[in-house]
């Protein structure tokens, strides 16, 4: 059975960047699972469809022609690595993720990247519903504010004009939103490691992902 390390948490909580130095670190797959739901939400604000109509969204997503690389994200090729990472696209992403459908229709695709060596998987369910057999569980937190902050800086360091309240109040929205939908709800996984990064450096959270791999993979080298 492939080795799986998940990374969940909400947004803002440094799951992603943690999750790619791991992958890096042991030369494992990574699935930013966060992706696929973007990718979606992208392609319903562009086709115009309204959020209620759950069957259609899943068909598209279920079909979308999508090519993840090193040098970004391809939908029907056309480069959509900046387009997705819009806090519109985080919205719709969050958005289209609480309907039932579309989650079953992402499962094969996300089950897909559990191949060899192993899969570093970050997501907010990945250890709860799509991995729940992970050896590895992490659950990655933080207060909104610190989350808020670490946003407004990267927004700003490529020029766009942001509100630090305004920040606060999405996540702080998007956090309810996940944490209490119906399917799937934002939560710990049962057995992760929770790790409040509020305060901490990535070298320090990675760190601590890293002593938790070693734990249990003792014949990796890391």
């Amino acid at each position: 059975m492939t080795r799986v390390v998940t990374i969940d948490g909400p947004s803002g909580s440094g799951k992603g960047t943690i999750a790619a130095l791991l992958a890096e670190r042991l030369g494992w797959h990574c699935l930013d699972s966060g992706a696929l739901y973007r990718l979606v939400g992208l392609i319903v604000d562009r086709a115009g469809i309204g959020f209620e109509k759950g069957n259609k969204i899943a068909e598209l997503g279920r079909n979308m022609d999508v090519e993840f690389s090193p040098a970004g994200v391809m939908l029907e090729g056309e480069d959509v690595s900046i387009a997705i990472r819009t806090e519109t696209a985080g919205n719709n992403a969050s958005k289209v993720a609480a309907i039932p459908a579309v989650r079953e229709a992402l499962l094969q695709w996300q089950h897909d990247y559990a191949r060899e060596p192993g899969l570093i998987a970050d997501g907010r369910d990945m250890g709860s519903v799509v991995f729940p057999q992970a050896e590895v569980k992490i659950f990655l937190d933080a207060s909104a504010e610190e989350r808020a902050q670490r946003r407004y800086k990267q927004l700003k360091e490529k020029g766009l004009d942001v509100s630090l309240a305004g920040l606060v109040a999405e996540i702080e929205e998007r956090d309810q939103r996940d944490r209490n939908r119906s399917v799937a709800p934002l939560k710990a996984p049962d057995g992760a490691l929770v790790v409040d990064s509020t305060g901490l450096s990535i070298e320090e959270v990675l760190a601590t992902v890293l002593e938790q791999v070693q734990c249990t993979f003792p014949d990796l080298e890391v």
